[in-house]
């Protein structure tokens, strides 16, 4: 579910004084267990029949076709006064069948739910709704269920009927995710009606008689299609949110501000140029949204909203009228641009004039626009190590790629290039896209999107996350977080300037502040108070945002800047202490902080501290008992560019010979050996160790391990680490025992902060004891015992040897079935399903090998393998026709034939039966000899597939029937 959608439920929670207790919302819940596996009975439950007993006091017996999947019970979906008939697809269908039945349980019903992608059972459903006169909520929406592609279904309701009008106790109309044109008339003579929703439908215009609906509370129109709003929607007094977000909306009406007790207003995403005076008149109004509108200013009324919020994101604040584009040329085609998929080991690539969309794996992109290269040429690109010389970061920002090198870097392009890295995730921070060009690193404009529908960094997940920029020559891009910059022009008549991360910190500049025009630009860093409070030592400490204010021409101003910043958690205008109100004036080059509260003069309102300056640079506010604060806050500042780091020890259940090594923040390692507990079993984490950003240290192993060589960060027996940023520090390396290591391997990893001590023995830095300026921690490594074969004592053995089959019909080996699974690719879990297995089986093989497809498809096929029991064969064979995979299907009962002829073969080298032509020899050594190359290729394509397995693979037999 979207944001958007998640955020329409949020009414249903509210409940009216004339309402019951339970909400909609929490009847969904209580229906939890049997809606998870309603996604496999909804398609076969017009295949079954089944008798429910009514929950009143009748016994008769409900007979309903079609009837509810097997795993619906209808005491769930129907109580005294609920109905919840949007679990399952066609669920509308059952609402008249139940009039039929029980007409007088059905006439007390308060609450009901409609799903709206069946349209019969839907026209059937909105024939009996004017007889449940006692309903208080209604919900009749779409988009609860998907197709075969994953795309939710549309709801197909259009109209309704004038008789809903007769429902004078209705409450709470949610219409959502529908095709309804325009909306009903007779909606809005329901004298109770309070709470409609209509977001995601077709409406162009509201009727001119929509301020009939004297008693709406919250209207949410989001997802149409409106142009504009009547002048009488200023005519609904009662109104306390109106959502009109993602529509078309070009102005707004000046009866907007009639609305005396509107609180929220969303107009986000619309084509909004100006906003009304009027809207100072919303005293009431604490929430504004405009953000991704045309706005240039915003009107000076909203100033006298001191508790006013707005989120102005995404507008052109400040800047100058751009011209129109201009029209393009009617004699140029558009011509499709081919694709090309770039796999691990492929990196050059050739472009010619036509362009070239090409996929670097990852989830990476660059686009070749068409002309763009008057010769075929061939390019080349590389993901670098974030090494120093790579990587250039300023104050607060975190790396959240690797460099990305396109060679040849001189080479120049008739149109611009777009390039797209992948980055991860981040909160309250944008994302661009720095350029390395040799010399000078710059910051580059920088768009984000997703990446193409069917190209992911992980199979079958998500498209990556893009951050795109359009370049004209190649070099170094990497994609970083920064504290989000805001920026606006301020002329000799002043300005206003609001934080997009931040609503409520704003800076006023008065008419004739400046004598020329200047541009500004402010930054804010969140801060935990729970971590000052911890770094500081007080627990009465509260800090605000901190504040980062820059301007070019960099001068003083000639009239005081109006700044306001909210006040520290837990302290209000009304209950401030001032002689515990600091003002701290930072210097970044000189990394001080100044307590400047008397130099300027302070005042205060309910949740805003506001104060006067003529000078930019880091400002931040502290609530704190303690009488000298300036050097508390340089340490504090100092320790939050720090980031605390873990490292752990795990070794495999199924190959504890194998040992994981991995270093993470210290945040992010509870998440993550919950992820790993069920692969891994090892010695709990090490103590902490705190590390400055950027800041290197080493790990080195003792003898009777051996490291895995061919990573590139093992230099000579030791690894490296190299941490830019608290969401960039992952690291993870798998060891395992030396070669011809024979007895019981103990082993220890010892790790060094900085350069490793050049004249300090081996032997002393494995047995030494106390703490100095570079070791931080040392972690034991305990590997299994070695049985009476030199063969280590394994609990399990991920995938044992097996034949499906028996030699006179048929059967297949270990070996031919690798061969399989390495042609099925993400057709696994349809597969899957056609052998019978659970959905939770294959939920719990994606969760286990989510980062690995051959794994992921050969854990499937060898758990199904295990118990398939007799006619195995036969079955894998029906599931691959089952699931279209006809050339699989094929293809296995060709090795089982071939199986069959050398039975035949051996019988009859034992006289059992006649002997066979040359011809039939001479074919069934043929393909005999073609299932051995096979083999060979398969393993070759499993090792790349499934490394981490790799050591058990290389025993793997190839077994030919």
């Amino acid at each position: 579910m979207s944001e958007d959608q998640a955020e329409l439920l949020e009414p249903e929670r509210d409940e009216s004084p004339a309402a019951p207790s339970a909400s909609p919302t929490s009847l969904m819940d209580t229906c939890a267990p049997s809606i998870s596996s309603l996604s496999s009975a909804s398609c076969s439950s017009v295949h079954h029949q089944a008798d429910f007993s009514s929950s009143s006091s009748s016994s008769s017996i409900l007979s309903l076709t079609p009837p509810l999947p097997p795993s619906v019970e209808i005491t769930a979906v129907l109580t005294d006064t609920r109905l919840t008939l949007d679990v399952y697809q066609g669920g509308a269908a059952a609402l008249p069948l139940l009039w039929a039945s029980v007409p007088g349980q059905l006439r007390g019903l308060r609450y009901l739910r409609l799903g709206s992608e069946d349209k019969p059972g839907l026209d059937g459903a909105v024939d009996v709704l004017p007889h449940l006169t006692e309903l208080r909520s209604l919900a009749v929406r779409g988009n609860r269920f998907y197709d075969s592609r994953g795309d939710p279904l549309p709801g197909l309701l259009t109209t309704l009927p004038s008789s809903v009008s007769a429902h004078s106790h209705l409450v709470h109309l949610d219409l959502s995710f529908n095709q309804l044109s325009c909306l009903p008339s007779s909606l809005l003579s329901i004298p109770t009606l309070s709470s409609l929703l209509l977001c995601h439908n077709r409406l162009s215009a509201l009727p001119p008689d929509i301020g009939l609906g004297h008693s709406l509370t919250y209207l949410s129109l989001l997802g149409n299609e409106l142009v504009s709003l009547p002048p009488s929607l200023g005519r609904l007094k009662a109104l306390q949110a109106l959502d009109v977000s993602h529509n078309l909306l070009q102005r707004l009406p000046d009866e907007i501000g009639s609305l005396e007790e509107l609180v929220k207003l969303e107009l986000s995403h619309n084509k909004l140029k100006e906003l009304p005076e009027t809207l100072g008149s919303l005293l009431s109004l604490r929430e504004l949204f405009i953000s991704s509108n045309h706005l240039r200013s915003i009107p000076h009324c909203l100033n006298k909203l001191p508790q006013l919020k707005i989120d102005v994101r995404d507008n052109p604040m400040g800047r100058p009228l751009t011209p129109p584009p201009l029209s393009p040329i009617p004699d140029q085609a558009e011509t499709e641009i081919p694709e090309l998929h770039l796999g691990l080991n492929q990196h050059s690539f050739c472009v010619s004039s036509v362009g070239c969309h090409v996929f670097l794996p990852g989830g990476g992109e660059l686009l070749f626009p068409p002309g763009c290269l008057v010769t075929t040429t061939r390019l080349e690109w590389v993901e670098k190590r974030p090494q120093k010389k790579w990587v250039w970061l300023e104050e607060h920002e975190i790396l959240l790629s690797r460099p990305l090198e396109l060679r040849p870097h001189g080479i120049a392009f008739l149109k611009p290039v777009q390039v797209c890295v992948p980055y991860n995730r981040t909160k309250r921070k944008e994302v661009v896209v720095r350029r390395f060009d040799g010399e000078s690193w710059s910051t580059l404009p920088t768009d984000l999107r997703r990446g193409s529908e069917g190209h992911s960094s992980h199979p079958g997940g998500r498209p990556a996350r893009l951050a795109c920029c359009s370049v004209s020559q190649f070099s170094w891009f990497m994609a970083v977080s920064r504290l989000v910059k805001d920026t606006c022009s301020v002329t000799p008549t002043g300005a206003l300037l609001v934080s997009s991360s931040d609503p409520g910190i704003k800076l006023h500049f008065p008419p004739d502040c400046t004598a020329q025009t200047r541009t500004i630009t402010l930054q804010v860093l969140q801060v935990s108070v729970s971590e000052v409070q911890a770094l500081c030592g007080d627990p009465q400490a509260r800090v605000s945002p901190l504040l980062c204010l820059s301007q070019t021409p960099n001068m003083q101003f000639l009239q005081p800047i109006k700044v306001q910043i909210p006040l520290p958690p837990g302290v209000t205008g009304h209950t401030v202490d001032e002689t515990c109100l600091h003002v701290l004036h930072g210097d970044p080059t000189a990394q001080t902080w100044t307590d400047i509260t008397s130099q300027v003069s302070l005042c205060f309102t309910h949740l805003y501290a506001v104060f006067y300056i003529k000078h930019f640079s880091w400002y931040w506010l502290w609530y704190t008992t303690q009488r000298y604060v300036s050097g508390v806050a340089r340490q504090v500042y100092q320790r939050l560019k720090q980031f605390k780091v873990q490292f752990f020890v795990l070794q495999r259940k199924q190959d504890p010979s194998q040992v994981l090594l991995q270093c993470l923040p210290s945040n992010k390692v509870e998440g993550r050996v919950q992820s790993l507990s069920e692969q891994y079993d090892g010695p709990q984490p090490s103590d902490l160790c705190d590390l400055l950003e950027g800041e290197q240290f080493f790990a080195g192993f003792e003898r009777g391990l051996d490291i895995s060589t061919d990573r590139p960060d093992c230099v000579q027996g030791r690894l490296c680490f190299v941490f830019y940023s608290s969401l960039k520090n992952l690291k993870e390396v798998y060891i395992c025992p030396a070669q011809g290591q024979k007895g019981p391997v103990r082993g220890q990893v010892s790790f060094y902060r900085g350069d490793i001590p050049s004249n300090l023995p081996e032997e002393v830095a494995r047995t030494r004891k106390g703490h100095d300026n570079q070791w931080l921690a040392t972690l034991l490594l305990r590997l299994p015992a070695l049985n009476s074969d030199n063969s280590y004592i394994l609990e399990e053995i991920q995938y044992p040897p097996l034949n499906l089959g028996d030699p006179e019909s048929g059967y297949l080996t270990e070996s031919n079935l690798l061969s399989i699974s390495l042609q099925i690719g993400h057709e696994w879990r349809v597969i899957g399903i056609n052998l019978g297995l659970s959905y939770q089986e294959l939920d719990h093989i994606q969760y286990k090998h989510r980062d690995n497809l051959g794994a992921l498809v050969l854990d499937m096929l060898f758990h199904w393998a295990r118990n398939a029991g007799p006619g195995a064969v036969s079955k894998l064979v029906d599931a691959m026709m089952e699931s279209g995979r006809r050339d699989l299907a094929d293809e296995i009962e060709d090795i089982v034939n071939i199986g069959r002829r050398k039975y035949s073969q051996s019988l009859r080298r034992l006289g059992l039966e006649a002997e066979t032509s040359p011809l039939e020899e001479s074919t069934a050594a043929d393909e005999a000899a073609l299932a051995t190359d096979g083999c060979q290729r398969s393993s070759a394509l499993i090792s790349r597939h499934n490394p981490v397995s790799g050591q058990r693979r290389r025993h793997l037999s190839c077994d030919i029937p």
